[in-house]
This record gives C-alpha cells, sequence and structure tokens, in this order.
C-alpha cells in the first residue's frame, strides 16, 4: 500500500543517512593528528606551548602536541578534580558585591589553600579596586582575582633554555609522594616522542623501589641502572651518568630515596649525589625536579622551602592532584619561591600526568560548572 511504501522509503532514507554519518565518523577517528582541523596560527602556537615538556628538545615536543581536543579532555578532567576548591571559590559568583561578598573571597581563598600572604596581597588589590569603583561586579570581580592568581604563576622563556644531552634530571622528594610513580610517566611521554631514555635506580635502600623502577622502565621501553641492594646511590647516580653518555641517550632521569626534609643528614646524602653527578658531567644535573603531594596541602611549601635552600629546586612536579586535593596549594608554592610548576598529576594512568598549563589550571580553579 501507499502509506506503507512512503513509510519504508523513509526507513530507508534514515538508515542511508546513518550509514554516512557513521562512516564518516569511523574515518575521522583513522584520521592522523596532523590532518585535524586546522586552527588559526595563535590558537595552534598557545596549544603546542601549553602541552611541550620544556626540559628536552621543545622543538620537536612542540611538533608532537596533542590536538586542542586533547587539551579539552585535560582540561574537562582537571576541573573533576579540582571540584572541591571549585566549590569554594566560585561559592561568591552569584552574590551581590559588598563587604560580606569581599570576606566571602577571602576566606575562600585561604580555604583553597592559596596561603595566608598570596590572599592578603589579592584582598589588597581588590579591596583598592572596588573602592575606586574599577570593579562594580561579581563578573569583574571573578575576572579580577582569575588574573592576579595568574600573575602569580611564573612562566618560563623556554626559547632561552639551553639543551643539553644527555639532559640529566635529579628527582627528589620525601616518601610517599609519587616519585617512582612519576619517573616512570615520565619516561613513557620521551620515550613515545622517540627519545632514548635510561633511568638510575639510586633509591637503593629500599628493596621495593628497584623493583618498581624496573617495572616501569620495561613499561616505558626506557634503559635502567641499577646496583645491588644498599649500594652508594652516589655510585649509581654516576654510573646512570656514565651509561647515558656511552649510549648516546636523550635523557638520563635518576630516582633518590624518600627523605624527610627536617633529616640533615640525608639532605647532605643528596647532595653528595649531585657532586658524583658533576664529577661525570660538570654542568648536571640540569634540572632537579621536586615532587610534592597536593594532599598535604600547606606542608608541602615547607618541603619545597628545604629542598630548595639545599639543592636549587628547578621545577615542581604536584601529584596527587584529586578530590581530596586543595589545588590552590600550586599558587601558593609558585609565588611563594618562583619556581616552576613542571608537571601536575591527575590521575593514575600513565597518561595522566600533564605539562603544567598555568591558564588552564586557573581556569579549572575558578571557572563555574
Amino acid at each position: 500500500m501507499k502509506w506503507r511504501k512512503n513509510k519504508n522509503q523513509k526507513k530507508e532514507k534514515k538508515r542511508r543517512f546513518f550509514k554516512r554519518k557513521t562512516e564518516q565518523e569511523s574515518v575521522e577517528e583513522r584520521t592522523p593528528e596532523t590532518q585535524a582541523p586546522q586552527c588559526t596560527d595563535n590558537e595552534e602556537a598557545a596549544l603546542e606551548h601549553s602541552e611541550a615538556p620544556p626540559e628536552i628538545n621543545n622543538t620537536e615536543a612542540q611538533e608532537s602536541a596533542p590536538p586542542k581536543k586533547q587539551k579539552r579532555r585535560v582540561f574537562k578532567k582537571l576541573k573533576e578534580r579540582l571540584k572541591k576548591s571549585r566549590k569554594k571559590l566560585s561559592a561568591w559568583g552569584k552574590k551581590r558585591l559588598d563587604e560580606d561578598l569581599l570576606e566571602m573571597v577571602e576566606e575562600s581563598l585561604i580555604t583553597a589553600d592559596i596561603g595566608v600572604e598570596t590572599t592578603m596581597t589579592i584582598m589588597d588589590q581588590l579591596n583598592e579596586q572596588v573602592n575606586k569603583k574599577i570593579i562594580t561586579s561579581t563578573e569583574q570581580l571573578q575576572t579580577t582575582v582569575l588574573d592576579e592568581l595568574m600573575k602569580r604563576l611564573p612562566q618560563e622563556d623556554l626559547s632561552e633554555k639551553p639543551f643539553y644531552q644527555p639532559h640529566v634530571i635529579l628527582v627528589v622528594g620525601v616518601n610517599g609522594v609519587g616519585k617512582t610513580t612519576t619517573i616512570g610517566k615520565l619516561a613513557s611521554q620521551w620515550t613515545s616522542q622517540g627519545k632514548k631514555v635510561i633511568i638510575g635506580a639510586s633509591d637503593t635502600f629500599r628493596a621495593a623501589a628497584v623493583e618498581q623502577l624496573e617495572l616501569w622502565a620495561e613499561k616505558a621501553s626506557a634503559d635502567i641502572v641499577r646496583h645491588k641492594e644498599n649500594a652508594d646511590p652516589a655510585a649509581v647516580a654516576f654510573d646512570t651518568v656514565q651509561a647515558a653518555i656511552s649510549r648516546k641517550a636523550d635523557v638520563a632521569i635518576i630516582d633518590t630515596a624518600g627523605r624527610l626534609h627536617t633529616k640533615k643528614n640525608l639532605m647532605e646524602e643528596i647532595k653528595k649525589i649531585r657532586r658524583s653527578i658533576a664529577k661525570k658531567l660538570p654542568e648536571a644535573p640540569h634540572d632537579i625536579f621536586l615532587i610534592l603531594d597536593a594532599t598535604t596541602g600547606q606542608n608541602a611549601v615547607s618541603q619545597a622551602q628545604l629542598f630548595h635552600e639545599a639543592l636549587n629546586i628547578t621545577g615542581i612536579i604536584l601529584t596527587k592532584l584529586d578530590g581530596t586535593a586543595r589545588g590552590g596549594i600550586v599558587i601558593s608554592i609558585a609565588n611563594t619561591f618562583d619556581i616552576p610548576i613542571k608537571y601536575i598529576g591527575i590521575g593514575e594512568s600513565i597518561d595522566d600526568l600533564h605539562v603544567f598549563d598555568p591558564e588552564l589550571f586557573v581556569r579549572a580553579l575558578i571557572e563555574p560548572e
């Protein structure tokens, strides 16, 4: 019948439409990143800058930077991890602009672990601009807070950063912050870019540490240098640098035993490791990364202070930035010591270590849902 024929034609037309749509999506999924939708030069440059690891040959890293879709995924995940902090910081977003609101802003900044000193400086700026009628709405207030937080995150000039081969990185931190896991994730990132990576197992006092590092090295397709249990950590570090030179490695990452930053003898031992590295390669280590656990709050600030005084830290990697952490600690540390945040860990997966993007981070911290 005619109505049935028309109905079948509509079904067939709908079926062909969905078939074409499915085939188109399938082709898009198979399209390599280099054929992704093009963006403007400014957008592309900003994207590459935010995702390229700054420590290693930055030009090559930028060429393999992920597309904007990946950046959006990171932003979404970061917003989820910073939900606890953002809830406090965005609670005043629809309030009337008055003294009560400013007090609420001050309280939310402090409870987000941004730190009392940093908070007081920001509040002085806000109060002055409100009194001068520069800020006249909560929207302007929120934008100004975002700008003030951005100002307190150090910006690196990557164009002036020299490139070494091998690039030697010493990784330090207290027990339990995730040094071994972070080293594995770093190694995986660089080997996936085609770089040759060697890991030095200088945490010789904890038997499980070497085995754990070996597993990560295997997973990341990186070489590893290890000695017997209770060997001299400085000797392992020396041999790692020597192996990196002889094997023409791009990167050498040296693990160290977790140590309490308040124990002077342990801090002296890590200085010995650094001197041992310099004997083989005078300008090394080229970077000293401090791993901090975001869930420890203001205690992370005291760790950063003592490690920085002893070793002159060149970069911080913040781990365990999950729903229980208050993300403002990033701004507190960066503002206090002027040490760049290199990476943030926002999950347990091998792909959950990301180059720190200040603008992305502050937006995730401030922007409401």
